[in-house]
């Protein structure tokens, strides 16, 4: 059983292959270091029943200082909580996967407890991914956590992904105790982060996704069973899978209800529920993240409602981002090290004077320069600068040809299924994306003489025509050095009749639109007219770049970015179409960025 979770994490979580960093001691400007451990040893408690309002139970694992003799220290101690739904048991092996190993602030004077969600891992009833009753489960936990005997009565939550959003919507409820949350990679709003992007569906990640929840929770527990609750609960999840699952992935992919945007999204979104949350927030992002988008809109709202909120945003692919092996290289200290400092002074109220001196509030990688940079905002002091792609160096309309391959060899292939090329290592694909842009059109500057900074969301106004009246937009934002290398920097996608615009939840930079907002309704889809030509704005998803003098700006546009997303059955044949992108004065397409500077 050891040998087959350990291989069903290295599979399913691709972590086979990645890089662990040597966590070095942070020393702050302020004189600020982690305080070390207090407790020698870790012991730990499986399978403890927690059961919900609507009786179903619930298990979790429960980590504890112990003293020299593995024995659990008596007294009470802030809890901090993990709610998963990658079965605890197996997640055990997935090593900075989860977050990082809970012993670090264990030993420091905390409690670990790790939660498997409704209908996954040991936990018994069906699993809906956030839907209404998980949601409320994830505050009944942390009122459970809150008043254990072994609880102090203060708790906290922490994680990645999975982990991370249900930290929104556990916090939302306002659960007794909730001192402070810590999610890294947490989405925004889920439809437009990462279950159909542009309006088509993402089959790069979502069905692995679905799938591993699926198959972990069908795996037997770790721990030998007193009675048949085990076998109960694996019919339960057998009827989930059944019921939840696969209905799911086929109504989509045919073009059901769930391949729009709408009430079922609007549900798991933690964006439509940030409002109610109202503890010190720190989130951890990542530029090639699954959740790019989304992570920074959950801060943003923090900030603006005078929320205590950090965000780091680092160069990292989802993987990446959740085991935060390398968040110490934005020079704030290791991530064991940044949970210590938040816990410590927002759950147990110890005096950091210089806290928030020494983390502001955005630190986010420039790309082109591999600089840490600061911002007291996400997007604050910014200049809108436009690029015509009539004044570039592809003149008039050019036709984009459907290539279903167009995507296979760049970054996005791994973005978009997680990270799993880069545990391979960084190949030629993730380092030039020279060879898919042949395969679209592309628009460049002249070599520039000053350099462009820019942070934050793009926007890409394409005016287009199609054979079909549909297509798809897969546009990247690159820089191409003086040797020809392209570096893909970030990129957007849009299905053309999912053009329409709610100007109302987009948003504008000097009076130019910086990130777009669709409706993505099957009411709001419309396809172009014989001959129309209309503009069609993609929200190219948010990054920081400088591109430096003597290299040039590039947009690459392709008709598909595979494997990352594929059209509904019911689309299929329009996409498979010529599409023309024009640009004119008559047809002024356009790439907007938020500056910092501009040449």
């Amino acid at each position: 059983m050891r040998a087959l979770t350990r291989l069903v994490t290295a599979l399913a979580l691709i972590a086979g292959a990645t890089l662990v960093a040597t966590p070095t001691t942070a020393e702050a400007a302020s004189g600020w270091t982690p305080r070390p451990a207090v407790y020698p040893k870790t012991v730990t408690r499986t399978d403890l029943p927690i059961t919900m309002s609507d009786g179903v139970v619930l298990k979790g694992d429960l980590v504890l200082p112990a003293d020299a003799d593995g024995q659990a220290v008596p007294g009470r101690f802030p809890v901090i909580v993990t709610i998963t739904a990658y079965n605890k048991s197996v997640q055990q092996y997935a090593g900075g996967l989860a977050g990082g190993a809970p012993s670090y602030l264990v030993q420091r004077g905390y409690a670990q407890l790790t939660v498997d969600a409704r209908g996954t891992g040991s936990s018994a009833g069906q699993w809906c991914a956030f839907c209404t009753r998980e949601d409320v489960d994830s505050t009944e936990i942390m009122n459970w956590a809150h008043a254990q005997p072994w609880s102090n009565g203060d708790t906290a939550m922490a994680g990645p992904s999975y982990m991370g959003i249900n930290q929104i919507f556990a916090a939302a409820g306002k659960p007794a105790g909730l001192k402070a949350i810590f999610p890294q990679v947490p989405a925004g709003d889920v439809y437009r982060d990462v279950v159909a992007s542009g309006g088509q569906l993402d089959v790069g990640f979502i069905p692995l996704w679905l799938g591993l929840v699926t198959f972990t929770g069908l795996l037997p527990p770790m721990t030998p069973p007193t009675d048949a609750s085990p076998l109960t609960t694996l019919v339960d999840h057998l009827i989930g899978g059944g019921s939840f699952t696969l209905p799911l992935i086929l109504e989509a992919f045919t073009g059901g209800e769930p391949a729009y945007d709408g009430p079922f999204y609007a549900q798991r979104s933690p964006i439509n529920v940030v409002s109610n949350v109202d503890v010190p927030t720190f989130l951890v992002s990542g530029e090639f993240d699954l959740f790019q988008r989304g992570t920074p809109l959950l801060f943003e709202n923090l900030q603006k409602r005078g929320v205590p909120a950090k965000l780091i945003v680092g160069p990292w692919n989802h993987l990446q981002a959740s085991a935060g092996e390398e968040v110490g290289k934005a020079g704030l200290g290791t991530l064991d090290e940044l949970k210590l400092r938040w816990f410590d002074h927002y759950v147990k109220g110890l005096p950091d004077p210089g806290l928030d001196s020494d983390i502001p509030p955005v630190t986010y990688y420039e790309q082109g320069t591999g600089s840490w940079l600061h911002a007291p905002s996400w997007v604050g002091e910014r200049k809108a600068v436009s690029y015509r792609l009539s004044e570039m160096s592809q003149k008039g309309s050019a036709n984009l040809l459907p290539i279903p391959v167009a995507g296979l060899c760049t970054r996005s292939a791994d973005q978009w299924t997680a990270g799993l090329l880069s545990t391979a290592g960084e190949g030629p694909c993730l380092r030039n994306n020279k060879l898919n842009d042949s395969m679209g059109v592309v628009y460049e500057t002249a070599p520039l003489t000053s350099p462009l900074a820019f942070q934050g969301p793009i926007n890409a106004r394409l005016y287009t025509s199609s054979a079909s009246g549909d297509g798809m937009l897969s546009v990247a934002v690159e820089d191409v050095s003086p040797t020809g290398v392209v570096t893909r920097l970030t990129a957007g996608w849009q299905v053309i009749s999912h053009r329409a615009l709610d100007t109302g939840r987009s948003r504008y930079l000097d009076g130019k639109l910086i990130q777009p907002y669709h409706p993505f309704t099957k009411s709001a889809q419309d396809k172009l007219g014989w001959g129309e030509v209309a503009p069609v704005d993609v929200e190219i998803f948010p990054t920081g770049g400088r591109i430096q003098p003597g290299h040039r700006l590039r947009i690459a546009v392709q008709a598909f970015d595979v494997p990352h997303l594929l059209p509904t059955l019911p689309d299929l044949l329009g996409t498979l179409t010529v599409v023309k992108i024009h640009a004119s004065s008559t047809y002024p397409s356009e790439l907007t960025l938020p500056a910092l500077t501009s040449p």
